[in-house]
C-alpha cells in the first residue's frame, strides 16, 4: 500500500471527521483521481513534439499518457479538427497516491524560489495545479529533453466544499501559501 494511502486511512480521515463533525465514514471527503495534462502548442509546426510530451507524461506518471486531438477548428492558431494538440494521463488508486508523495515529497521542493503553491480551488473541493517545466520530475533525463513543456494537475476529490478539500489536500502535506492576514 502506499505510504499516502495509509496516512489518510489511518490519520488523515479521523482528522477530518473530527474537524468537519462527519458521522458517516463514507461523507469523509477522499482523493479520487488526478489528471495530469499538457498542451503543446508547438505540436501544429512539428507533430513528433506531442509524442515527445506524451512520452515524458508516460515516464512521470507511471503509465502510457493518451494523445489528445483537437475537437474544433480554430483559424487564429491554425489548428484542425482531429489534429493532436496534447497529452493526458488520469491516475486512480495506487499510482495516483505515488505520484501525490512524489510531486510533494520531491518535485515541489526543487522548484526555484518555492513559496508554497497558490490557493486554485473550483468552488467543489477540486484543485489545480500548474507546472512549468517537466524537468521537474526525477525521471525525465534532462539531456534527451528537447522542449520545456509545462504541464496541469488537478486534484479531483469527493469535498463538497474548498475548505474541505483543503483540509484533505493540507493533510497530505500540500505546501499551500500563507493566506495573509488583513
Amino acid at each position: 500500500m502506499a505510504r499516502l494511502a495509509e496516512k489518510f486511512k489511518n490519520e488523515i480521515s479521523k482528522e477530518l471527521s473530527e474537524r468537519f463533525g462527519y458521522r458517516n465514514p463514507h461523507q469523509i471527503p477522499r482523493l479520487l483521481k488526478i489528471v495530469v495534462s499538457m498542451g503543446v502548442g508547438g505540436a501544429i509546426e512539428n507533430k513528433a513534439r506531442v509524442e515527445a510530451a506524451a512520452k515524458d507524461l508516460s515516464r512521470i506518471t507511471g503509465q502510457k499518457a493518451l494523445i489528445t486531438k483537437a475537437k474544433k477548428s480554430v483559424a487564429g492558431f491554425k489548428v484542425r479538427e482531429g489534429m493532436p494538440v496534447g497529452a493526458v494521463a488520469t491516475l486512480r488508486g495506487e499510482r495516483m497516491y505515488e505520484f501525490l508523495d512524489r510531486l510533494i515529497s520531491v518535485v515541489l521542493p526543487r522548484i526555484r524560489d518555492f513559496q508554497g503553491v497558490k490557493d486554485n480551488f473550483d468552488g467543489r473541493g477540486n484543485f489545480s495545479l500548474g507546472l512549468t517545466e517537466q524537468s521537474l520530475f526525477p525521471e525525465i533525463d534532462l539531456d534527451k529533453v528537447e522542449h520545456q513543456q509545462g504541464m496541469n494537475v488537478t486534484f479531483v476529490t469527493s469535498a463538497q466544499t474548498d475548505a474541505e478539500g483543503r483540509a484533505l489536500l493540507e493533510g497530505f502535506g500540500m505546501p499551500f501559501r500563507r493566506r495573509q492576514q488583513d
